[in-house]
């Protein structure tokens, strides 16, 4: 639970931000559950709620920092509902990073909620740069993520995703030396697999977790950079959650190259890598079964 004091300090910012309105009384603080990373809370004072995220500035530097350009880059290229950024920084203990946001309520959805939803990552997939990447890094859950530009997706693919988390993996012993030859081969053959396309702005980090259902969809914890935008539509089909109505609405909308669904186990190795790095060997074993394809 929150102590006093750094309540005390979330409270004259938000009154500052003119969010909360000047009272004496600090605001009752509700825990939310979820995540594993950050302590999160809900803050209520009168009518007005805000959400905030808590976690430790030596040990993710600059990750929410980095989570609010992502939200607002979101905010600016979609017509998903992107919850507003109030403020972030590190309180007066200067260890305790904090992110405050606003609070979007879950709801009951519409009918044709998952068609929305299509259509508007269709749309946020539509908003391009001159190169894959981003102008800054973030995190992927509780990993850094490099961006670092590049003018060939299929080169940012190979260096920026999946041969840093390869690295990783490799380093912990979870694959041999016979995979990492597995990798180079199918890193190699990226140009005859792969279509090119622009880069498109994407999420990032598209699992069912990081979605609301709401009157307009709600996106959350986005690891944004532009790429290509089957990467986002693969993490979707990686842990279900997302019915077929989603994939026809966003095909109808922005037409995919032909057997994209094919394409998806490629692109799902680098959240595989990911996961693999975070919570172990069964991870790395479906890595593995995926590039066996490709030899």
């Amino acid at each position: 639970m929150l102590n006093k004091q750094l309540l005390s300090s979330l409270h004259k910012i938000l009154i500052s931000k003119g969010f909360f309105q000047e009272r004496i009384e600090l605001p009752q603080v509700n825990v939310v559950r979820g995540g594993d990373i950050n302590q999160t809370y809900r803050l209520v004072s009168g009518d007005q709620i805000c959400f905030l995220k808590l976690n430790s500035a030596s040990e993710y530097p600059g990750m929410f920092q980095a989570e609010a350009r992502g939200l607002e880059l979101l905010r600016s290229g979609s017509k998903f509902k992107i919850p507003r950024v109030i403020d972030w920084g590190t309180l007066e203990d200067n260890n305790t990073a904090y992110l405050l946001l606003e609070f979007v309520p879950k709801s009951q959805p519409q009918d044709i909620f998952w068609e929305v939803f299509g259509e508007h990552l269709a749309l946020l997939h539509q908003q391009t740069q001159s190169y894959y990447g981003l102008d800054h890094d973030n995190y992927i859950g509780s990993l850094s993520q490099s961006n670092k530009e590049h003018e060939s997706w299929y080169s940012f693919f190979a260096e920026e995703r999946i041969e840093a988390q390869f690295s990783l993996a490799y380093d912990k012993a979870y694959f041999s030396k016979s995979t990492l030859k597995t990798k180079d081969h199918l890193l190699s053959r990226l140009p005859d697999l792969v279509p090119l396309e622009k880069p498109s702005l994407l999420h990032g980090d598209l699992w069912s977790g990081n979605y609301l259902p709401a009157e307009n969809p709600v996106l959350i914890d986005p690891a944004v950079y532009f790429g290509h935008r089957e990467m986002d539509l693969a993490m979707m089909s990686l842990f279900g959650g997302f019915p077929s109505q989603v994939f026809i609405s966003y095909n109808q909308h922005f037409p995919l190259e032909s057997n994209w669904q094919e394409r998806l186990e490629i692109h799902n190795l680098y959240p595989l890598l990911v996961h693999t790095n975070l919570f172990g060997r069964s991870y790395a074993v479906q890595v593995e079964s995926i590039l066996k394809k490709y030899i």
